[in-house]
């Protein structure tokens, strides 16, 4: 019997019509982030034009590229205000906020798929914790001379959030062979322990008490070219560890039997993408201090836009990340201008009643293949 050839409107073309779609809006996301760049560059006390911001930008990529530079990071004119502004403050900031959303919703769609869990975030596994103990233990034991000190407080941030990870693998080798669920429970006894630490420490924090809070609550007020520069290798790592592995993360949502079935090594993937998750999570908090809710809320954004499938829902996730990363922290710095409201804050309020409705709409189907709801 000759099987019939499909139509045009038949599974295989809405597949294929899906497919565009979903890709179109990957598109439409990657573009739209230069242009809220260059708004989010132009806004501020100072108010410089979008024609004005890209002129300068040009200008100091040109002079950069011709080894003009100056003394500006970039090249432009040490005596144009505007280019001082715009090539040392706002875009440098501008930039290491979009790599910090797009990480965090990378790394938080990530975290969900290993654990088929709805609620897990960047720091499920202590990264958050972790580092903020290292930050803190660098404010106030950072005496002059030391190498804590000489290290800085990024350093200091990143071996801390690594640090509190590892030891949660650690414990869940031992406890229950490096499983999700036995890795999730030893993220919670990680944390737990990191922030009574964290407390211990703040407790007799003294004088350095307004500089550790301030730092917990987030923000991208210290952002330079050199922050950017520290925290790049990383976030290329972490980005590729996760990329090659997006259709393992899908079989991972099955379950590891499943995954099993299909020739995936559940536990060494799983191991990898942890890795590349953590990467990416203690490098954005080594530089912003945690930045709530957005590897929580923004994968589950994604979702809506492009699906399940980790082929497009990761690029849609970062994409989304960096674009609304970049519009809150414009809110941060400029709603209370002259004063900055942290970053954490903005992302709280706006992140949590958003959840909140989106838990609301969908209910059960924000679970993965029965994982945990």
């Amino acid at each position: 019997m000759i099987r019939q050839a499909a139509s045009p409107a038949g599974p295989g073309t809405a597949g294929a019509r899906h497919k565009g779609a979903r890709r179109a809006v990957v598109v439409a996301l990657w573009v739209l982030l230069p242009l809220v760049l260059i708004l989010a560059v132009g806004v501020g006390p100072t108010h410089i034009a979008p024609d004005d911001v890209l002129r300068i930008v040009g200008r100091g990529i040109v002079d950069l590229i011709g080894g003009q530079g100056g003394s500006l990071p970039g090249g432009g004119d040490p005596l144009d205000p505007a280019a001082t502004i715009v090539l040392l403050v706002r875009v440098p900031r501008a930039i290491l906020t979009a790599l910090c959303g797009a990480a965090l919703a990378l790394a938080g769609a990530t975290f969900q798929a290993i654990f088929r869990n709805p609620l897990a975030d960047p720091y499920i596994l202590g990264a958050s914790s972790g580092a903020a103990l290292g930050a803190a233990a660098a404010i106030v034991l950072g005496l002059p001379g030391t190498l804590l000190a000489r290290l800085g407080l990024p350093v200091a941030a990143f071996a801390g959030g690594i640090a509190a990870v590892s030891l949660a693998y650690l414990l869940a080798r031992r406890a229950g062979g490096g499983s999700s669920l036995s890795l999730l429970l030893s993220g919670v006894v990680v944390g737990t322990w990191t922030s009574s630490l964290l407390s211990l420490l703040i407790y007799f924090s003294g004088r350095f008490l307004a500089q550790i809070v301030f730092w917990l609550m987030g923000g991208f007020g210290g952002a330079t070219w050199r922050s950017i520069a520290s925290v790049v290798p990383y976030l290329l790592a972490g980005v590729v560890m996760i990329l090659t592995r997006s259709k393992e993360l899908n079989a991972l949502t099955m379950g590891d039997d499943a995954a099993m079935g299909l020739g995936v090594d559940a536990e060494r993937t799983r191991r990898w993408l942890v890795a590349g998750a953590t990467l990416l999570t203690a490098a954005c908090v080594s530089v912003s201090g945690p930045v709530g809710f957005v590897g929580l809320v923004v994968p589950h954004l994604a979702r809506l836009l492009v699906g399940a499938n980790h082929w497009s829902l990761l690029p849609a996730a970062a994409g989304i990340g960096a674009v609304l990363m970049v519009v809150a922290d414009t809110v941060a710095r400029t709603v209370l201008a002259p004063s900055e409201l942290p970053i954490g804050i903005v992302t709280a309020l706006v992140g949590g009643p958003f959840f909140l409705w989106l838990l609301a709409r969908r209910g059960r189907s924000l679970g993965f293949g029965g994982g945990s709801e």
